[in-house]
């Protein structure tokens, strides 16, 4: 049995949450409930939920590499959201 592509993705927004909340990943992955797929693959029935706030590359200086770092995140994860849901 693997994890399917939904439950990776859930996976790696638990892991976004954690950092941006500065928290422990543990208390998300615990709480997942899972299904099995018609191709017998793991599905997470219950995501975790990230928010963040709407950045603009604007409000950073100069050499804020880690800023820049965050955005680029952001950005995939949003273009990539319609494959994890």
């Amino acid at each position: 049995m693997t994890l399917s592509n939904q439950a990776v993705g859930a996976l790696m927004m638990a892991l976004q949450k954690c950092l941006m909340e500065q928290s422990d990943i543990t208390i998300i992955l615990n709480d997942f409930n899972f299904q099995v797929n018609d191709d017998e693959q793991l599905v997470v029935t219950n995501p975790p939920v990230v928010e963040a706030e709407t950045i603009t590359e604007n409000n950073f200086t100069v050499g804020s590499d880690w800023c820049q770092h965050i955005i680029t995140c952001v950005k995939a994860v949003k273009k990539n959201l319609k494959y994890f849901i």
